[in-house]
């Protein structure tokens, strides 16, 4: 950076010479961070060279908890503002300077004389300005100090409050970001997750089993694919009631999690339909045996008391039908439709049985 103004033998060409190079400096930054840090370290050099003060320091303020923290600083000599320092914000100098409307202070020992973090840096010399949010809350303070005494530099004041407008404007900007961000993540989990139970919905179930069967058929593994529909639940809705309907099925979603291993993939179609998906063996000769020891496992799962609160429901088990896909045979829709055959079948003759 350039020799501060005040320094001796700069006239007004010195000085507008300073000004032209600091804003262009200015520009320079303001255009080329992504970040606030990337904003800030570059100001506080700057706001180094307007005041002649060797710690300049950006910070935030914890109204609630009232603690003031350092997050940016930079030390040119022996004072040391370590970034990461928390204080007592009743007991810094950027409250006193607020509260007193005093943002200038070169006589902080006798000004502020009870300020202990004040005596413990030796500050004699203190400059900051506050940095708020368009709604009005106080973010933190741009400050600038030195042990020794300084006079304000002229423009010093008003280059520091445009500082602070920069850095609030960079904050906001980053929490918006971090806004929209979550929100997007919101919506993607809206898009692949069921609301009710939490497990991926169709579409996302469609994509993991696409993902699934294009692995199987790098690795030459076989992929099973059990197919779920819940015998009697239209029963339970109509005795206890669609409530506790819902309780069942988000029961019934935490059974099937208990299942997955590493890899699987439990999802709900939707209504009272689920799948379970899951690596089967790489030898075809296996694949009968895996797939109904998978059918077995699933529809156990299934079955047994579901303690929904009001209600303790006891379930003879779902309709459970279990395709077992040999690696490149099946994309997804036609695995889904062929599990559901499997299924169909399943539920008639559980129902030839009931009827005999």
């Amino acid at each position: 950076m350039v020799e501060p103004p005040g320094c001796a033998g700069w006239g007004d060409v010195g000085n507008n010479y300073f000004m032209d190079t600091l804003l262009d400096h200015l520009s320079s930054t303001v255009t080329s961070a992504n970040t606030l840090e990337e904003l800030t370290r570059p100001l506080l050099e700057m706001l180094e060279s307007i005041t002649g003060m060797e710690s300049t320091y950006l910070t935030t303020i914890d109204l609630q908890h009232s603690v003031q923290h350092i997050l940016y600083a930079r030390n040119a000599s022996t004072m040391q503002m370590p970034e990461g320092l928390s204080v007592a914000w009743e007991d810094t100098l950027c409250k006193r300077a607020l509260d007193d409307g005093q943002p200038f202070a070169n006589d902080v020992d006798t000004r502020w004389g009870d300020s202990v973090a004040a005596r413990a840096l030796g500050i004699q010399t203190y400059l900051s300005n506050p940095v708020h949010l368009t709604d009005g809350s106080l973010y933190g303070t741009l400050c600038a100090a030195s042990s020794e005494r300084h006079t304000l530099p002229p423009q010093a004041q008003r280059l520091l409050s445009l500082f602070a407008r920069l850095i609030g404007q960079q904050v906001e900007r980053e929490q918006l970001m971090q806004k929209l961000l979550q929100a997007n993540a919101r919506l993607t989990e809206y898009a692949t997750c069921d609301s009710l139970t939490q497990l991926p919905n169709r579409r996302a179930l469609h994509e993991e089993l696409t993902r699934l069967l294009a692995q199987g058929s790098r690795r030459g593994s076989s992929v099973l694919v059990a197919f779920i529909d819940l015998d009697g639940f239209k029963a339970i809705n109509d005795t206890h009631g669609h409530h506790m309907g819902d309780q069942f099925l988000v029961a019934l979603a935490d059974r099937l999690r208990t299942l997955l291993r590493s890899e699987d993939l439990a999802g709900r179609l939707g209504g009272d339909e689920f799948v379970v998906i899951a690596f089967g063996p790489e030898q075809p000769e296996l694949l009968p045996a895996a797939q109904s020891a998978f059918q077995e496992r699933v529809f156990q799962a299934t079955v047994g008391e579901y303690n929904l609160g009001e209600v303790l429901l006891h379930y003879p088990g779902a309709s459970v039908g279990v395709l077992g896909v040999a690696p490149g045979t099946y994309d997804a829709a036609q695995a889904l439709k062929a599990a559901d055959a499997a299924m169909y079948k399943v539920k008639l003759a559980r129902k030839a049985a009931i009827a005999q």
